[in-house]
């Protein structure tokens, strides 16, 4: 019975989640919506701009069971690590984190080869570190070892290279670009003579397919950045939405940014955009339920219930129109 709680709960997250990118994203376009319906052992092997909000959009997105690998300090409480893993985030440890924590590493390939055999998918960042930026930086040996191991075992997984891009970073109303590349072939590093150079030909393909996926961008360079990144809005949609968008500017104040001000002095750095997301998602509910209820209360109950719908409305149309850069 508590197994089958707790699926369900999740799946019940995952909707909401789906609602709520819905809201908060201006836009999200996929090059391939084919890659979101994969079935079969599949590993997402993508860049790492925006901390754990790269993982959960792709989450929400495809229709198998995704698992994703997360940095290993999150999972030091004993808490942390058994709601983690409901999530399906699995830990991986770097040196800066303890050397002492790197068999672990071992555990977390494992289970990623055990989900592999159950036809279920990973997405794994291969940079390794999270940056807040429109670059591609040097590819580490983990994705091309777990793809190797899976493959040496005869598991017949698809490689699937993922370029992630966003507009903005620290800012809600994103336009978030899913680029996937082509399967990796296999026998083409396979037949590599020695392991080194597999890991080298696996990298060196991957590579050259992020390359083309993922945006080379100075973040000084603002003209580039509205024409890859900006979505244009037609005039009627900004005049049909504008009064509404005002209307949620002013309804959200006190709701936005004092949860901005306590992220911006606990988590000012590469994590502040997935921290935002995270904090907003999760306590909005509370806050539409609450507004709600003390309108119904001060004037009627068909109000309460009115401003139910007119608060995630008016934060929707205030994302389509907010600058873009």
């Amino acid at each position: 019975i508590f197994t089958y709680f707790t699926a369900v709960l999740y799946q019940l997250l995952k909707a909401y989640g789906k609602l709520a990118m819905r809201v908060f994203c201006r836009r999200v376009v996929v090059n391939k919506p084919g890659c979101l319906q994969l079935r079969g052992p599949v590993l997402f092997a993508a860049n790492h701009p925006n901390s754990f909000l790269d993982g959960l959009i792709l989450t929400l997105l495809v229709k198998g069971e995704l698992y994703s690998l997360a940095r290993g300090d999150a999972f030091a409480a004993p808490w942390a690590h058994k709601l983690l893993h409901w999530i399906k985030l699995l830990p991986v440890y770097r040196t800066s984190e303890g050397v002492e924590n790197l068999t672990h590493n071992y555990h977390t390939f494992d289970k990623c080869l055990e989900a592999f055999k159950q036809g279920k998918q990973v997405i794994i960042f291969s940079e390794g570190r999270c940056i807040n930026e429109w670059h591609l930086r040097p590819l580490k040996k983990g994705t091309a070892r777990l793809a190797l191991a899976a493959w040496e075992q005869g598991i017949p997984l698809q490689v699937i290279p993922l370029g992630i891009n966003y507009n903005p970073f620290r800012n809600f109303g994103k336009n978030v670009f899913l680029n996937f590349g082509d399967a990796i072939e296999p026998s083409t590093v396979l037949q590599q003579p020695s392991a080194g150079q597999r890991l080298i030909s696996f990298n060196e393909a991957l590579r050259t397919q992020l390359q083309h996926l993922v945006y080379e961008i100075d973040a000084k360079d603002i003209t580039t950045l509205r024409k890859k990144l900006c979505v244009v809005q037609p005039l009627w949609k900004q005049v049909v939405l504008a009064p509404l968008a005002l209307t949620g500017a002013v309804l959200h104040l006190p709701f936005y940014f004092p949860i901005k001000a306590a992220t911006e002095y606990w988590f000012d750095n590469d994590h502040f955009d997935s921290v935002m997301v995270g904090l907003t998602v999760l306590s909005y509910p509370f806050y539409a339920t609450t507004a709600a209820i003390i309108i119904g209360i001060v004037w009627c109950t068909w109000w309460g219930l009115a401003t139910a719908l007119l608060l995630p409305l008016s934060a929707w149309a205030c994302v389509q129109l907010k600058p873009q850069v």
